[in-house]
């Protein structure tokens, strides 16, 4: 079969790899639909950032977000089969240590821990051998492509907004309008946010938000942007922020952006953050959560909650490749000026 690994130097290179043969409580899954995520374009596809067991292992086939259906089942299954349409959550944590009994492999600490398309081989191929714990149903009102980025993005925000708490009481600010904080968007109206604020620095992501009528207001990041915050909110800023911008300004209008009492998560990994701590954070008794990623059982609930809200994160891509055009893929993600990337299998190139 075929599969894409990601050597570190701003290229992707398709090899020829043995179809894998599932053992106990594994499965072979046909790949569907597999989305590029914006860490693997930091930390493997420009250079090789992680180091040592969590580092991406030189020569895994890429792709932490894959979405497919079962074609075999290994001994031991007991609950999935042969044509369940599965997302893979992409981190194979070892399943019983503390935060593994809670849900959240992303945070297990034990050798056996293992990430699809970093120490263990992704999405980015004809077929995917993962482990039954790691499977999340997909219901049929869901393309393969939504799925794909329920496996992280639409996971990692759904998280963050679960910490934060959204609802129609609620004036929602993101900062940083990639996939991830249009994620944000998408999912802070779904859970009926009142008035919606979206920053960002790059043009494109600016005008694809006002195209999918995300943002009540989409404002450009600069000098201006916080005082266009507090406009759009009366002058008092918004109760809940979500940080996807990984940037210091970004993060710190995140933060001023936020009104007395309120609450934001901060999503977008790497970078800094400067701010004086008494007047930007102490004394409007605001609260910041960090986020990362989610657990399986929540993402198992956002699934449910995107079938009754008619979501669909399929919406937010805005380019398919075949596998064959994986570096052509790779190549556009990485200008960061277009929305999500999905390589596309079958009825999902379509």
């Amino acid at each position: 079969m075929k599969g894409a690994i990601l050597p570190g130097n701003s290229t992707a290179e398709l090899r020829e790899f043995e179809i894998p043969k599932p053992g106990h409580g594994e499965v072979l899954i046909r790949m569907k639909s597999s989305t590029i995520c914006g860490s693997d374009i930091r930390c493997i596809y420009r250079e090789h950032l992680g180091k040592g067991p969590e580092g991406y292992q030189s020569g895994m086939i890429a792709g932490h977000e894959p979405c497919g259906q079962i074609v075999e089942c290994g001994p031991g299954m007991r609950r999935f089969k042969v044509d369940d349409r599965v997302i893979v959550y992409h981190i194979s944590g070892c399943g019983v240590c503390n935060d593994c009994r809670r849900g959240y492999m992303i945070s297990c600490s034990s050798p056996y821990r293992r990430a699809y398309g970093w120490q263990r081989d992704g999405g980015m191929a004809e077929y995917l051998l993962a482990e039954e714990k790691d499977l999340v149903l997909l219901p049929e009102s869901l393309s393969y492509t939504d799925g794909a980025q329920v496996a992280c993005g639409f996971g990692t925000v759904y998280e963050a907004i679960q910490k934060i708490g959204v609802s129609g009481d609620d004036a929602v600010l993101v900062t940083g309008l990639g996939p991830v904080g249009l994620a944000a968007l998408m999912l802070a109206k779904a859970k009926g946010a009142n008035l919606t604020i979206g920053t960002d620095a790059v043009p494109e992501r600016l005008e694809l938000a006002k195209q999918l009528g995300l943002a009540d207001h989409v404002i450009p990041a600069g000098p201006d942007a916080l005082a266009q915050i507090l406009d759009a909110t009366g002058g008092f800023g918004c109760e809940r922020a979500i940080d996807c911008s990984a940037n210091d300004k970004g993060r710190l209008t995140a933060i001023q952006g936020t009104r007395k009492w309120g609450k934001l998560a901060f999503v977008g990994e790497g970078g800094s953050c400067c701010f004086q701590p008494s007047p930007d954070i102490i004394h409007d008794q605001k609260t910041i959560y960090g986020s990362w990623v989610t657990s399986i059982w929540l993402m198992e609930e956002l699934v449910e909650k995107l079938v009754r809200w008619n979501v669909h994160p399929a919406d937010l891509v805005t380019h398919r490749f075949g596998l064959d055009s994986v570096a052509d893929a790779y190549a556009l993600m990485a200008e960061g000026r277009c929305g999500k990337i999905a390589i596309a299998f079958d009825e999902e190139l379509s």
